[in-house]
């Protein structure tokens, strides 16, 4: 199998299992790209997105200087957060999608929880 196959598989088997357990909670989904990273709180119940952000939001231009960091991931995971709380979210699911728990995505995690979040 390809590599993106793979990474496909991984993340429909970490989404089913997240969905088994939700409880109908959303869950916090993040995209990690080479430059980028992104976080979306999704309602799957209702097929909506209820709160996101990544490196490219005009919040973060002046506070983050290279994009591909732990630093912006802080800032994404602190900034999603917020806007999920505004929302009126305090409990999610979250969904890491085929990446491995570490760097970036941990980062993410670890600021999303500090600014409110609960999973």
């Amino acid at each position: 199998m390809k590599q993106n196959q793979l990474f496909k598989r991984r993340a429909q088997r970490n989404r089913f299992a997240l969905k088994q357990k939700a409880g109908g909670r959303p869950r916090l989904s993040v995209f990690r790209s080479g430059k980028h990273i992104y976080a979306q709180v999704i309602d799957d119940v209702q097929g909506k997105t209820l709160a996101s952000a990544s490196t490219l939001d005009k919040e973060l231009k002046g506070k983050v200087e290279k994009t591909a960091t732990s630093e912006a991931a802080v800032e994404v995971g602190k900034l999603v957060a917020s806007r999920a709380v505004a929302a009126g979210v305090s409990q999610v699911v979250f969904d890491r999608g085929g990446y491995i728990y570490h760097g970036r995505v941990k980062a993410l995690a670890d600021a999303a929880r500090e600014g409110g979040l609960q999973f």
